[in-house]
C-alpha cells in the first residue's frame, strides 16, 4: 500500500519539517509575490495554516516563479515516481507542502534567481539541474546558516546568483574525424556551442 503523502512528498508521520509554497489569491494580482515558508509543524489536516513558528524564507515574483515552476515539478515528480510515491502539483492559489529536502533544493534555485535578471533563469535552471541533490542540500545549509533570513541578499545568496545565473553552461558536442591519408585512426575534437 502506498503511504499517504501531501503536496510533493510530505509525510508528516516521518517528519513534520517541510516547506510551504503560498500562492496569492488570484484577485490580489496587485500583490504578485509568491511566499515560501519553512515549517516545523503539521496541523493534522489537509488544510495547513501558517503559525508564528513558520519562517518566511523568500518572497518572489509570480513571473519568476512561473519560469521555474515546471523545472521543479519535473525534478520532484521524477524522483517521487522512482520511489513509488504520489506525484505532486502546485496549487493555483493557497499552499502546497514540499518535502524538507526538496524544499532545500528549491530554495537554492529561488535564492539564485531572486535578484537576477529574468533572462538568466534558463541558465540558472540548467546549472541547478547539473547539481546532485546532495550538492543542493549542502548549498542550502551553507546559505541558510549565513544568509537565510528574508532580507538577507548578500554573501552566500549573492554567490548562488553568480554560480547559477552567471556561470555559463557549455554544451559539448564530440566530433570524430577519420583521417584516411595517415590511417592512424580517429581524431576526436571537442566543439563548444
Amino acid at each position: 500500500m502506498r503511504k499517504q503523502t501531501y503536496g510533493f512528498g510530505v509525510d508528516p508521520a516521518q517528519s513534520k519539517n517541510h516547506f510551504f509554497v503560498l500562492m496569492p489569491q488570484k484577485e490580489l494580482d496587485d500583490a504578485p509575490l509568491v511566499q515560501i515558508y519553512e515549517r516545523y509543524s503539521w496541523t493534522n489536516s489537509d488544510e495547513q495554516n501558517l503559525e508564528d513558528s513558520d519562517v518566511l524564507r523568500i518572497e518572489i515574483s509570480k513571473h519568476k516563479w512561473g519560469e521555474v515552476k515546471l523545472a521543479l515539478i519535473n525534478e520532484f515528480n521524477a524522483r517521487l515516481k522512482k520511489e513509488g510515491l504520489k506525484v505532486g502539483k502546485f496549487a493555483a492559489t493557497g499552499g502546497t507542502p514540499i518535502e524538507r529536502l526538496f524544499g532545500k533544493e528549491m530554495m537554492v534555485l529561488l535564492w539564485g534567481i531572486e535578484n537576477a535578471d529574468p533572462s538568466y533563469i534558463p541558465t540558472a535552471i540548467r546549472n541547478w539541474r547539473g547539481l546532485m541533490p546532495e550538492e543542493r542540500w549542502w548549498l542550502y545549509t551553507m546559505t541558510n546558516a549565513a544568509t537565510g533570513n528574508i532580507n538577507d541578499k548578500t554573501g552566500w545568496r549573492a554567490a548562488l546568483r553568480f554560480a547559477l545565473c552567471e556561470n555559463p553552461v557549455v554544451d559539448r558536442l564530440q566530433v570524430t574525424v577519420f583521417d584516411d591519408d595517415i590511417g592512424k585512426g580517429p581524431i576526436i575534437y571537442d566543439q563548444f556551442h
